[in-house]
């Protein structure tokens, strides 16, 4: 009887190295793949988000929480503390999926998540509120000594509201951009805390190949273009025509050059 003859080292090694060539051919696809599945779920949540917010809005006229923690505490700074009635405080809705992991479990930003939060130790999340939102007491005039009360939308019935972001991907759980906040220098160069931080960079996140996602005013939701966050209105006196944007006379090689690739705005 014919004895069949197995494989030479020669053929197994031509094997192994096809194998090798697919692998290296097809998992930055899968990768690919796999982003952009995370970062239509991030959109998906999202639109719950916006949904939630649409739903306070109406059922407050308008208005938006205080957003003065000095005043008022941590349930009126946090925008997940007055919106708990509308949803089911899980944890898992305020997290982008590409950003579940903690800073203090060693989770790098842009792929980090905030918290706990150092008052209640049970907050966190990955997404972050445009804070000039909120609608502070008449008698207050500035909060944290800085921020002008007077540039904060207070309401979300105002002109202008598919310009004027709400919740985006986010490195912290609030922020409050200036027109001439700077970039950051690098990609995971971060302001999380400090009330002088340049807190664009909050938002300024490569989260998702060189956007973010968010919730607009008008409870739309889409991804946004990093250099496009400074052409935004997030308060009643921002320039959208900065130093930052195109129209106001930024020059490519301006930019850090880690975002220099990105889409001009």
């Amino acid at each position: 009887m014919h004895k069949r003859k197995g494989f030479t080292l020669i053929e197994l090694l031509v094997v192994i190295a096809i194998i090798a060539l697919l692998m290296a051919v097809l998992m930055p696809a899968l990768q690919r793949v796999r982003k952009q599945a995370k970062a239509v779920a991030c959109q998906s949540s999202l639109h719950q988000w916006a949904i939630i917010f649409e739903m306070y809005a109406g059922q407050n006229d308008g208005y938006f929480w205080s957003g003065d923690f000095s005043r008022n505490g941590w349930e009126q700074y946090c925008w997940s503390e007055p919106l708990k009635p509308y949803y089911s405080n899980d944890e898992r809705v305020r997290l982008c999926p590409m950003a579940t992991k903690f800073r203090q479990d060693g989770a790098r930003d842009p792929f980090a998540a905030w918290g706990p939060v150092w008052t209640t130790g049970e907050q966190r999340g990955s997404y972050g509120m445009n804070n000039w939102l909120c609608n502070p007491p008449p008698e207050v005039e500035f909060i944290h000594g800085r921020e002008a009360t007077k540039d904060n939308w207070r309401n979300a019935y105002v002109e202008g509201a598919a310009n004027i972001p709400v919740l985006l991907d986010c490195a912290f759980v609030e922020s409050k951009p200036y027109s001439y906040d700077a970039p950051p220098e690098y990609d995971g160069d971060i302001s999380t805390y400090g009330v002088s931080a340049l807190q664009m960079k909050r938002f300024c996140l490569n989260r998702h190949d060189g956007y973010i996602n968010g919730i607009f005013l008008d409870f739309s939701v889409r991804r946004i273009g990093l250099k496009e966050l400074w052409t935004f209105k997030w308060h009643r006196n921002f320039d959208t025509s900065g130093a930052w944007t195109k129209a106001g006379g930024v020059h490519p090689d301006n930019w850090p050059e880690w975002m220099r690739r990105f889409r001009d705005y």
